[in-house]
């Protein structure tokens, strides 16, 4: 039976099919990473489940994901059920108790547990890309965009940051291109639409602050036991992509995060990856061995890594060495591929002489599987054909009344309720382009500043917002409003031409030859300006004379 150093898992039978010896996973071994496997229906939530009440039992918190709601039945007590009690006998289980256990629910969506964010920032243009499927050009303009953000000291949090800033690099990509290299503003466009499919998602939920702290996650209680975080992922299994980048960015997280601890005698925490496959399906190889690296070197943070999915063969090879603990339920052997499986399965395990893994993987029934762990000196134990122990929590979901209830009961409750949205990229480049606005405006007004008429006022030469000159209350004005007129009417480059040609002549000669001019002026431009419809010819000989 499992002690304070191990967890029991069930127990081993005899080819008889009588009781054998129960079989543990020991603590000092349970950040050498795991492996639960089997079809749908064979045990595999139940086994993550009695895995997960025995690390919280041990001390050890846990975080897995709960993809159907079965999971979350982890955080009401279990009742006694024939079956039950039954499998309990089977495999020596004595005392049968049944207890509750400390459950924090999360939610990415922020629906059925408290909100999980992470900025732009954290997740990195890898991660993104991989979210994103980017192409290899797009995922190039991604990093330059980092790049960027590093260089020029913007804050990337949430999905509008991001926008901003390619929207900015669009815009520069000539200067940009100059520096990194090509930057197309079609390559920019297709990666703000896949921004704007994300966003509508619900991808905009999990980007943001205040972002998950990984201490929220490896918390224990005052009696000791370590807190279960459950996800829940039934919606989010809607958006596998981000179910699987958003678990990849966590393991990398607290691969960041922890320090090294070598090997303790338990897990700081331990990690439940369900549906593993959708990490790996279409992973380009730099994410592969993005996966492996953590998956090495997470465990001398003392970070167990537990990856539950149907079938071996979805995990990579490069991961699959890594895994020293292995539960295997029942598989099918229908196809071609479902009898590669088998037998990859088969040949993982150190042989049993009592009996044909590739056989027997077939022939289990719901709740027994095959079962290998770490024994002394880290070397797997010879695999045995176990009962898997019945859970001591609920057997199955709880309802949403009492998740509603559970919720405000956590040690985080109100922490991540609120997202806290501070001077970012989107706000620092909306000021630049409003400063660069009005810096141009400024620059506008200055030269239009210079077409001024001396004697006669200093109103630029603009219209009116309704496109004619104000009427004149003077002879001044009048000469105003006209040149005005005349700008617009004849052009830019001619207008100054005309205007340069008037204030040539009103400032030549004795004052009396000046004011006969100002006159003629006057009556030119105020001719022009009259309301009663004149032809170019007649203008163009007013203005000659």
């Amino acid at each position: 039976m499992a002690d304070d150093t191990s967890i029991f898992i069930g127990a081993s039978r005899k080819p008889d099919d009588s009781y054998q010896r129960p079989e543990q996973l020991l603590l000092q071994y349970g950040n050498r990473h795991g492996l639960v496997t089997g079809a749908t229906g064979t045990g595999k939530t139940v086994t993550l489940q009695i895995l997960a009440e025995g690390f919280s039992n041990a001390g050890v918190p846990v975080f897995c994901a709960d993809i159907k709601g079965d999971l979350s039945g982890i955080a009401m007590m279990g009742t006694a059920q024939d079956f039950l009690v039954k499998r309990a006998e089977q495999v020596k289980l004595d005392p049968y108790e049944f207890q509750e256990f400390p459950v924090i629910f999360w939610d990415l969506f922020g629906e059925q547990g408290h909100p999980i964010r992470a900025t732009i920032s954290e997740m990195g243009p890898l991660l993104l890309s991989r979210l994103m499927n980017l192409s290899e050009a797009q995922e190039g303009i991604m990093n330059i965009a980092f790049r960027i953000a590093d260089e020029e000291g913007l804050l990337l949090l949430d999905l509008k940051d991001l926008q901003s800033l390619l929207a900015n690099i669009a815009d520069r990509a000539e200067e940009i291109g100059a520096r990194y290299g090509n930057v197309t503003k079609p390559s920019v466009g297709a990666i703000q639409r896949t921004l704007l499919v994300l966003e509508q998602q619900g991808a905009a939920n999990f980007f943001g602050e205040p972002a998950l702290r990984i201490s929220d996650i490896m918390r224990t209680t005052r009696d000791g036991r370590g807190a279960i975080s459950v996800l829940a992922a039934d919606k989010l299994m809607m958006n596998p992509r981000l179910y699987a980048t958003f678990l990849l960015w966590l393991m990398s997280e607290l691969f960041e995060e922890l320090p090294e601890v070598g090997d303790p005698d338990k897990p700081k925490l331990v990690f439940f990856f369900d549906e593993a496959h959708l990490l790996f399906d279409d992973a380009p190889k730099v994410l592969i061995d993005r996966v492996e690296q953590v998956v090495r070197l997470i465990r001398s943070k003392g970070v167990g890594v537990y990856f539950v999915t149907q079938n071996p063969l979805d995990i990579p090879e490069t991961v699959l060495a890594q895994l020293g603990n292995r539960v295997q339920h029942a598989l099918r052997a229908y196809t071609p591929r479902e009898q590669k499986a088998v037998k990859t399965a088969a040949e993982t395990f150190r042989p049993n002489p009592d009996f044909d893994c590739a056989i027997v993987i077939t022939q289990l029934g719901t709740g027994e599987a095959l079962v290998s762990t770490l024994e002394a000196k880290g070397v797997p134990s010879m695999v045995q054909r176990t009962l898997i122990r019945p859970p001591s929590s609920r057997l199955g979901p709880i309802t949403p009344d009492e998740r509603r209830k559970l919720i405000p009961e956590s040690p985080v409750a109100g922490q991540y309720d609120q997202t806290v949205d501070r001077e970012s990229a989107f706000e620092i480049l909306q000021k630049k382009a409003k400063d660069a606005q009005e810096a141009q405006a400024q620059q506008q007004d200055a030269g239009r500043s210079r077409w001024t008429i001396p004697g006669f006022g200093n109103d630029d030469l603009q219209p009116t917002g309704g496109g004619r000159a104000p009427r004149p209350s003077n002879r001044q004005t009048v000469a105003e409003a006209a040149i005005k007129s005349i700008v617009r009417s004849v052009g830019s480059s001619v207008g100054r031409a005309i205007v340069r040609g008037i204030l040539g002549s009103l400032s030549r000669g004795s004052e009396g030859h000046r004011t006969r001019r100002r006159a003629s002026v006057l009556a030119i431009l105020s001719w022009h300006q009259a309301p009663v419809a004149r032809s170019g010819g007649q203008r163009t000989a007013a203005m000659r004379q």
